[in-house]
């Protein structure tokens, strides 16, 4: 039987090939072609069409890498044809490969009058002419030669990653552009075999339904005259209707089909050809909904949506109609899909406060689904950011690559840091680009590991990554697999629609605490350090820019730059998107953020200078005053205020030999003759943190070549490849103050020169390490490590809105798998009564371990990875000059968040005084932000959260009349009584509006 099945596949798929294809045109005849090539970026409609075109004909190469080339197509469809308008179609071969949809030569068709039509693209060429026999016509063409960088993986390093180094060559062949009457009835019997053959593979051999659909296979095939396909195509589709129409058992898996496009905001492509992709995606979708009353897509990302109305505005106009209809719909709620794991408190707050306030502006609409299938990992904080923004449900696709571990569930509540749970489901397909093939069916109902409690499913169907979409053929597998025995039951829906039925299948359903932790990719937490920095100074900026603007806009009657502020946040929200914050897209990508960055900066400070300017009035400039942004006092300047610094005790240096010994009243640093720390000593309890026979602040050099995916992953065999950087090239004291004495320490290895400042100030609990590298290493990976001397079975790391414990024992294959790790501005490994912080101004990366301790017990090495130097998919991936930061602190885990803060936000000269508007009494309850409202009424809104992961209480005291507070949800809508006194629960996010009115 098996054996005859696999002479049955043959020839079924060689019929379809060699018969079928080949029939599915009645007729075609050419067209005329003109072209004109834009020189440079691309061009609008009206612009392109304004220029001369010259004649082109099929056959001729065009396309410089990244370049575009407009063709006017003109033709008349043949009077002797009897077709239907709508089975006459442009079918065009812009030179499209083998290879994936998006990831090679698009098109988008558009008319006369500057409408868009439709997209070209592979497996989905056509575009309905919607013309009668006799009738001529004229479109447009704009052709994007978009390179292919990669997409059979090799992670070779490639030059056509930037403009700058790419061939002036053209790269593809315009190879077809016909008019063509399809036959409509040709390609129904294709859409017929490859559900009924689908469907057949993936049932067990000895089953009666397998039969049955195989010998109707056969029949088809037989019934179908291979020399007049046309005339006896009806035969096949009868010998195929009964085994169709055969009704799903009562128990079949229930999937919910959601059409949709995973449009990746920048990757192997910039950012501007993104705004393209979107075009002929959503082009494709709505010419879909014009063929398919049914059919419903669901979109993410306000960004994209927000490009339509600035770049394509007719097509948006079609999009909110398709969006009221509820065919349209947009889903996530977040401004992009963005990375959680390294975008900060505020920023992750702000993806939903703009996604979302784009859709209530924009559609009246409001998503309650988070939608991100495929970010790298998901922050433990995420559960309640979500919830607080209004969000029910959460979805993610990306877990299904763990290199170890299989996640226990398919659908759960995932409880995050602070309890806050939210209904979660990973898709068991286990792709986000399904065609709806058997195959995939089949493994959905296979894989879904909640069998007996439920039996619901999502699937997202679409290309994706570079768009595309859905195509006519999913949506004809969809319709086919409504209903059919043997496979699972298909409905076209909305996400909604979906967890509505999830949900009422389990009660309670499984809990899943903590993040999500990606076993892959781990390196994103370190690739492309200037986009990293970029981002982290930027909400740095963003934060204080709020601050002050809201604090001279309260105090001072200055305006509010609410507009600037919002394109700055637009900005920074954007360059968070999964594939360029975590340093995984084309070099263009990255030089183009780190100029986004540049010009945010620019903007903020401007904002913040202005907002300290007014606070300052009229009264002159008082000398030494300084803005402290942080929400603690440093140096008793008060928090989110400006004062004259005091600092209490002083510093010292002494010599031990050819060591240095840095003294304050806080703790005692020695540094050895290699310029590297053999002790900190806690002067309070007088232990050192630095474990016998180690030394802190080592650099170490690793190899760092992972079997895939460079700039994504960190292999955990780069451990047996390191090597210390202990050769010193000079130390030098630059610094010997009574507030501060700093030595300058340098070091050279391979082709790169790193040079370190240590730096210890008056009444200071932490030594500053100022580590510039001009870095100049291919395939390295770059560590700073600082060895603990404290016996912990786990670490802390900052995220959003509080921190994270991990193990940091290796007693389960979870805890193996988890070797590199993310965390914000500070990790903490401590015993009761003393622990050490290791804070940073821009590193994302660690490792921390557990060693065993000269005369005993165990050590914990905490490592930053500083930086690396993958070679795809960008080959100059981080060349060149990087200043780090970091800081070493001994204390409990408030000195670490206090230290992290202050790190991130130092102090700025000021013109004046400025008392803060608002303070906590208890430092455990952190106010992370101060602005005002967004809706222009001048409200004050603070959001605060608890720290240390304890309850808390705290007194707000605050500086501006008001006539009373209420808490909101992210959205600033009111969600019950606010208090001057609140009651926080461990880790609880809490958003304040305080009315002036």
């Amino acid at each position: 039987m098996y054996q005859q099945n696999q002479l049955a596949e043959l020839r079924i798929d060689r019929f379809v090939r060699e018969r079928l294809t080949p029939a599915l045109e009645r007729a075609a005849v050419p067209v005329s072609i003109e072209a004109w090539e834009v020189p440079d970026e691309p061009v609008p409609f009206a612009q392109a069409t304004a220029n001369a075109f010259t004649p082109f004909e099929v056959g001729r190469p065009w396309g410089r890498p990244w370049s575009t080339v407009w063709f006017k197509v003109t033709g008349t469809v043949p009077a002797e044809w009897d077709a239907a308008p709508d089975d006459v179609e442009l079918v065009v071969d812009l030179g499209f490969t083998a290879g994936q949809v998006g990831f090679q030569a698009e098109g988008l068709v558009w008319a006369t009058d500057g409408t868009i039509l439709k997209a070209l693209e592979p497996f989905n060429s056509y575009v309905r002419l919607q013309a009668k026999p006799g009738e001529s016509f004229e479109l447009f063409v704009e052709a994007a030669a978009n390179p292919d960088v990669g997409s059979d993986w090799s992670f070779a390093p490639t030059p056509v990653g930037r403009k700058s180094t790419v061939s002036q060559a053209p790269i593809y062949t315009l190879r077809r552009m016909d008019i063509v009457h399809r036959d409509r009835e040709v390609w129904e019997l294709i859409q017929d075999i490859f559900t009924a053959r689908g469907l057949a593979a993936v049932l067990p051999e000895t089953s009666p339904r397998r039969a049955a659909l195989f010998t109707a296979l056969e029949a088809a095939v037989e019934a179908v005259d291979p020399f007049d396909v046309a005339a006896t195509v009806a035969r096949g589709r009868e010998a195929l209707a009964g085994v169709l129409a055969s009704p799903a058992a009562g128990t079949a898996h229930r999937v919910f089909a959601v059409g949709h496009a995973h449009i990746d905001s920048a990757w192997l492509w910039p950012v501007r050809e993104t705004i393209r992709k979107c075009a002929r995606t959503f082009s494709n979708v709505l010419d879909l909904m014009d063929q398919d009353p049914d059919f419903v897509f669901a979109c993410s990302s306000a960004q994209q949506f927000a490009w339509m109305k600035q770049f394509y505005p007719e097509l948006f106009e079609r999009i909110r109609a398709r969006v009221a209809e509820g065919r349209f719909v947009p889903v996530g709620g977040m401004w992009v899909e963005s990375d959680t794991n390294m975008p900060g408190s505020e920023a992750m707050a702000r993806q939903f406060v703009e996604g979302k306030r784009f859709f209530l502006e924009e559609f009246g609409y409001e998503p309650r689904e988070v939608w991100l299938p495929d970010s790298f990992g998901y922050s433990g904080a995420l559960p309640q950011i979500a919830r607080e923004a209004g969000m029910d449900h959460f979805l993610t696709q990306k877990i299904s690559w763990n290199e170890v571990n299989t996640f226990p569930h398919h659908t759960f509540d995932w409880e995050g840091i602070d309890g806050t749970r939210i209904f979660t489901h990973f898709p068991p397909v286990d792709t986000y680009n399904s065609i709806l093939s058997g195959e995939e069916l089949a493994h959905a109902e296979q894989n879904f590991r909640d069998k007996g409690r439920a039996n619901t499913s999502l699937v997202p169907f679409g290309f994706g990554d570079g768009g595309g979409g859905p195509t006519r053929e999913m949506v004809a597998a969809a319709a086919r697999t409504a209903d059919l025995e043997g496979s699972p039951i298909v409905r076209v829906a909305s996400p909604a629609a979906f967890f509505e039925a999830a949900r009422s299948e389990f009660d309670p359903a499984p809990v899943w605490a903590g993040e999500l932790y990606l076993e892959f990719h781990r390196g994103t937490y370190t690739s492309q350090a200037r986009t990293k920095r970029g981002n982290r100074r930027s909400e740095a900026l963003l934060h204080e820019a709020e601050l002050w603007a809201a604090t001279a806009a309260v105090r001072a009657g200055a305006e509010y730059p609410a507009e600037e502020l919002r394109e700055a946040w637009r900005t920074v929200l954007l360059q968070q998107f999964h594939d360029i914050l975590p340093g995984s897209s084309i070099g263009w990508v990255h030089d183009q953020a780190v100029e986004n960055y540049a010009a945010v900066a620019a903007s903020l400070e401007g904002v913040i200078a202005r907002a300290l300017d007014a606070l300052g009035g009229d009264g002159g400039r008082q000398d030494g005053v300084v803005a402290n942004a942080s929400p603690y006092a440093v140096d008793g300047v008060p928090a989110g205020g400006a004062g004259v610094p005091v600092r209490s005790g002083g510093v010292r240096l002494e010599r031990e030999g050819e060591a240095y010994r840095l003294v304050n009243d806080r703790v005692t640093v020695v540094v050895d003759g290699d310029g590297l720390i053999r002790s900190i000593v806690d002067a309070a309890s007088g232990r050192d943190a630095v474990p016998p026979g180690t030394r802190a602040n080592v650099l170490q050099l690793f190899r760092d070549t992972p079997a895939q995916w460079d700039a994504w992953d960190v292999d955990v065999e780069y451990r047996l490849s390191g090597e210390d950087l202990t050769a010193l090239e000079t130390i030098d004291v630059v610094t010997e103050s009574e507030d501060a004495v700093a030595l300058r320490i340098v070091r050279r290895f391979g082709a790169s020169t790193v040079t370190q400042t240590l730096t210890l100030a008056a009444d200071s609990p932490a030594l500053d390490i100022e580590t510039h590298v001009d870095w100049h290493e291919r395939q390295r990976m770059l560590k700073l490590a600082v060895p603990v001397d404290a016996h912990t079975a786990s670490a802390r790391s900052e995220i959003q809105f509080g921190h994270i414990e991990r193990p940091t024992t290796t007693n389960t294959s979870w805890d193996v798998a988890r070797f590199e790790t993310s965390a914000h501005r500070w990790v903490h490994v401590g015993e009761p009564g003393f622990g050490v912080g290791v804070a940073n101004d821009s590193t994302y990366g660690h490792d921390i371990t557990r060693h065993p301790r000269d005369g005993g017990g165990t050590y914990s090495l905490v490592r930053q990875t500083l930086l690396r130097a993958p070679l795809f998919p960008d080959p100059e991936a981080d060349q060149g000059e990087h200043t780090l930061r970091t800081a070493i602190v001994v204390g409990d885990v408030d000195a670490a968040i206090e230290t992290g803060y202050r790190l991130n936000l130092p102090q700025r000269p000021a013109p004046a005084a400025v008392e803060p508007l608002v303070v906590s009494s208890d430092p455990a309850v952190v106010i992370e932000t101060v602005k005002l409202a967004e809706d222009g009424s001048g409200d004050v809104v603070v959001r605060l959260y608890e720290a240390h992961g304890a309850r808390a209480t705290t007194t707000l005291t605050t500086a501006f009349e008001h006539s009373r507070v209420v808490r909101t949800d992210l959205l600033e809508r009111e969600t019950g009584g606010g208090s001057l006194t609140p009651a926080l629960r461990p880790f609880e996010l809490v958003t304040l509006r305080f009315v002036r009115g």
